[in-house]
């Protein structure tokens, strides 16, 4: 399938998304304000893939209006900060506007002060819980090492290698090569859920601190971590939520599945190892044929598909197989379920990685 084949599918994806994004708050109504982080960076993503420069009206809405509930996107819980400071990252490559940049830093300097020493390092989850998960020490890793990327001399690669060196001495990657959820008060491995997010967002620093220091074996540990992911988390080849198996998954877990591709495509850029390509457009392929929403049986061109309730709109030029923009549900080897923003992210994130690999027609 050509490049744009998946571009088409994501700019219909990308108009249902904005469906529920609110210009006032600047967030994506009926999902939570981490979810929103990682909606704007598919927003930013989409953008840097298609050349739409009408997404800027998005990120400079946002960055205005959403600090009503949040100043400086800083709240309580670290990972959330972390989410915010990765999409203003994204939002400084695309525009340049150094006030995203210092969003970020501002942000990361908000959640050095949750390392302490208990455990011998590492961030609490939250400012009033002692904690220490995988997903909020995974962003920091990531979170240090792109801010070094784009300003060195900063203290940040030093935060980055010393992050990496405490997780990974600390029991977080269980026997089966799997990211659990955290550790214990008496710092071992909890046993607690692989969620497919926590086996991605690690994928993201490794390969920065790899691009940094030029020492690959970053990319070998990333490497296996990815490989049991694909093993254990896929049955047949379809990225499944170990949640989804079980009881429903809720609209944080619906999210994860996207992070995970998001960050194994950024990893492939420097892995190059063939088979996560195969990978991403197996997955993005299923979202497609199993995830959607059945639609009617007619054609309208794409331009009939406006972004409601955003200042991204226009006028695309292809045609998609609907008459209304594409919703997709939770389980990506299906049966659709029901759209929800989050959901829309994630497999959004899914045909946007897989747009950037497809050969071009």
């Amino acid at each position: 399938m050509a490049e744009s084949d998946y571009r088409a599918r994501a700019t219909g994806g990308i108009a249902t998304l904005q469906r529920w994004y609110r210009p006032r708050t600047g967030l994506w109504a009926g999902t939570g304000w981490w979810n929103s982080a990682n909606a704007l960076t598919v927003v930013i993503r989409y953008a840097r893939l298609t050349g739409d420069d009408r997404c800027a009206n998005v990120i400079a809405t946002t960055f205005t209006a959403a600090q009503s509930q949040h100043a400086k996107f800083v709240n309580t819980y670290y990972d959330d900060n972390a989410w915010w400071a990765l999409a203003w990252i994204a939002a400084f490559d695309l525009t340049r506007e150094s006030r995203y940049l210092e969003s970020a830093r501002i942000i990361f300097a908000r959640n050095t002060t949750a390392w302490d020493h208990s455990c011998g390092g590492g961030l609490r989850w939250h400012a009033k819980s002692t904690y220490k998960n995988a997903i909020t020490n995974e962003l920091f890793v990531t979170l240090a090492a792109l801010l070094h990327q784009r300003n060195p001399g900063g203290g940040y690669l030093t935060w980055a290698q010393r992050g990496w060196e405490w997780f990974s001495a600390r029991g977080f990657i269980g026997p089966a090569g799997l990211v659990n959820d955290g550790i214990t008060l008496a710092c071992q491995n909890n046993g607690a859920t692989t969620w497919t997010y926590n086996q991605g967002v690690i994928l993201g620093g490794l390969a920065a601190l790899s691009e940094i220091t030029g020492d690959r074996g970053y990319l070998t540990q990333g490497e296996a971590i990815a490989a049991a992911a694909l093993r254990r988390l896929a049955p047949g080849g379809i990225l499944a939520e170990p949640c989804e198996s079980g009881a429903a998954c809720d609209e944080d877990q619906a999210q994860f599945k996207g992070i995970f591709v998001r960050y194994l495509y950024d990893f492939w850029q420097h892995s190059r190892r063939p088979g996560y390509r195969g990978f991403i457009l197996a997955n993005a392929n299923s979202v497609w044929d199993h995830a959607r929403k059945a639609p009617p049986q007619s054609t309208l061109p794409r331009s009939a598909l406006p972004l409601s309730g955003s200042p991204l709109s226009g006028s695309p030029q292809s045609a998609l197989p609907s008459s209304r923009p594409p919703e997709f549900g939770l389980h990506w080897a299906g049966p659709f379920d029901q759209a929800t923003p989050a959901r829309q992210t994630s497999a959004l994130d899914a045909l946007i990685a897989a747009a950037a690999l497809a050969p071009q027609p």
